[in-house]
């Protein structure tokens, strides 16, 4: 089953110095019908304004994944963690027993980025964040994995939750697979190009819910860029 949600149909809200979409639930966007995919409760569409970004806030037993398409966020944290993160790479924050964190945008220009919530298996663990650069050129054409739970087989950053989360990059014509597990649950978007997923065709920042497939064929209809969580 594959099903296409159309990115003008995904919950909005515009704070003037964020522009979110929600893909899932979240905050004042309600829709019972859409209150997340398997293990994944949130997948936030983010442009972060120039000079601003999100005062200090808390957080507990969730999987935080960040992906950044463009520009760069700057995460400071109660355990005096304190990192940038440039486009194309990825940070992790798994919060468990509690943390407290501040993301800004201390750039000159406008951020975009993916903020993935995934459901922890591991509750009331201590808290943990990290970041790590994943040049755009060594995913060309095939699937990166940036974040799992098996992060020594997967060379990924590590999160506490039974997922992956992976990233490609595609020209206008190329295809990649992935092998599936058809009673997991996969949420794919395209950040800057059409593609056709399997029978499916979707536009850039469409999501992708797939589940009950043993095997995903991305077709790039233009240049872009996937990102793709695999969770249970």
């Amino acid at each position: 089953m594959i099903e296409v949600r159309p990115f003008a149909s995904l919950g909005h809200a515009d704070h003037g110095w964020l522009n979110a979409v929600h893909h899932f639930s979240f905050a004042d966007y309600h829709e019972p019908a859409q209150m997340g995919w398997g293990a994944i409760r949130v997948w936030n569409d983010d442009t972060i304004a120039a000079q601003s970004g999100f005062p200090p806030h808390p957080h507990r037993d969730m999987e935080i994944i960040t992906f950044v398409r463009s520009g760069a966020i700057t995460h400071q944290d109660s355990l005096g963690n304190k990192g940038r993160t440039g486009a194309g790479d990825v940070q992790v924050m798994s919060a468990g027993s509690g943390i407290t964190h501040a993301e800004f945008n201390l750039e000159a220009e406008p951020t975009t980025l993916f903020q993935i919530w995934i459901e922890t298996d591991r509750r009331g663990e201590a808290p943990r964040w990290g970041q790590r650069e994943f040049p755009r050129g060594e995913r060309a054409g095939r699937w990166e994995v940036v974040a799992s739970n098996a992060p020594e087989s997967d060379d990924a950053l590590v999160i506490g939750a039974d997922a992956r989360v992976l990233a490609a990059t595609l020209k206008a014509g190329e295809t990649i697979e992935l092998a599936l597990a058809p009673q997991r649950h996969q949420y794919l978007v395209s950040t800057n190009g059409a593609i056709e997923a399997n029978a499916s065709q979707a536009a850039p920042r469409d999501g992708v819910a797939i589940t009950g497939e043993d095997r995903l064929v991305v077709t790039a209809l233009a240049d872009t860029e996937l990102v793709l969580v695999d969770s249970r």
